[in-house]
């Protein structure tokens, strides 16, 4: 059936630049919407409409310094999603303010507040908002454990460095240990995480994570496509491990808060998956409707390029777990979260 002209109007693709900024004590700023228009009343992440002949970028710096005053030095893509309205659909280029001038002020007559991210509730937003919520959340890089092997005690001093270099999630891999062996040691991680500030996610069965106070489960291919609905709650993470389009679709179906996507380029681990480069990636990243790192053979230094990729940022193994080298990286990029 051939939409009407109205019809088609009405569903117009709205392309709007949005500003996730973050002040000197990790709060965010957001503004509330007036109570005359659509989602009036609710709170939001500044910015407005990219203007024909307008980059995403410039109309971010226009928009922003119009609406709260805030002239922007630097800033880098976070997430880029689609969200259909009964009314309208809309394409939300966010991004990361990580240098700016000025004091924040509402210059079109709106209240503005500085909040931590962890305590924004997505109720109080429009729907489009809860993944760029989820995304202000998370870090650039998600470090993903080696395989263990005992004794321990390297295995956690090599975590220890690596959190005080300013790693701040952390997803625990150990599927080669024994029961008894995987629990002690994930007590372990967790408290050695949760007295730096950072958050553990356990690559096992969701009620053991919950169990052993863990931040949340991640979720390998497997489990994620027997699951039917969320494993967890809406206060713990929910990871998962996607290769395809398929696999992200389920992500979606069940509510997954973020994604792994990987082999972008061939690794040590996996010689014969053929990897997805940057551009393999980008299809499939526009498929998502939540937060994804990109994994396999990167690091640190690819941070750039999974950006500008449309991810939240860069998961890693080896370039991050053997490579004291790249600590200086490391703190880079924690800085500029």
């Amino acid at each position: 059936m051939i939409e009407s002209t109205e019809t088609a109007a009405a569903r117009a693709l709205v392309h709007v630049a949005v500003g996730v900024i973050s002040n000197a004590a990790g709060e965010v700023l957001v503004s509330l919407r007036p109570s005359h228009v659509d989602q009036g009343g609710r709170w939001e992440f500044p910015g407005g409409k990219v203007e024909p002949g307008e980059g995403a970028r410039q109309a971010l710096v226009r928009e922003i310094e119009e609406e709260v005053g805030l002239r922007i030095e630097s800033a880098h893509p976070l997430i880029r999603l689609r969200h259909d309205y009964p009314s309208r659909s809309v394409l939300l280029d966010v991004w990361r303010v990580t240098s700016y001038r000025g004091q924040a002020h509402g210059r079109e007559g709106q209240r503005l507040a500085w909040r931590q991210p962890q305590a924004l509730d997505p109720a109080d937003f429009p729907a489009a908002n809860p993944p760029i919520i989820t995304a202000a959340r998370l870090p650039s890089l998600y470090l993903i454990t080696p395989e263990p092997v005992p004794p321990y005690q390297g295995f956690l001093a090599r975590l220890e460095c690596l959190l005080d270099a300013g790693i701040r999630l952390v997803q625990l891999r150990a599927t080669a240990l024994g029961a008894e062996a995987f629990r002690s040691l994930a007590r372990d991680v967790i408290a050695m995480c949760h007295a730096r500030g950072a958050q553990t996610l356990l690559n096992a069965d969701p009620d053991l994570s919950l169990s052993l106070g863990a931040n949340g489960v991640h979720l390998s291919g497997e489990r994620l496509a027997r699951l039917s609905a969320r494993p967890l709650a809406a206060d713990q993470w929910v990871a998962a491990s996607c290769h395809d389009r398929h696999q992200i679709e389920q992500a979606e179906r069940v509510g997954v808060d973020f994604i792994v996507l990987s082999p972008v380029r061939e690794t040590r681990s996996h010689p014969g998956a053929r990897p997805l480069g940057w551009n393999g990636a980008r299809e499939l990243l526009d498929l998502a409707v939540m937060p994804a790192y990109a994994l396999g053979g990167l690091g640190p230094a690819d941070l750039e390029s999974a950006w500008e990729t449309g991810a939240q940022g860069v998961a890693a193994i080896r370039a991050l777990w053997e490579m004291p080298e790249l600590l200086d990286l490391i703190r880079s990029a924690a800085a500029l979260d």
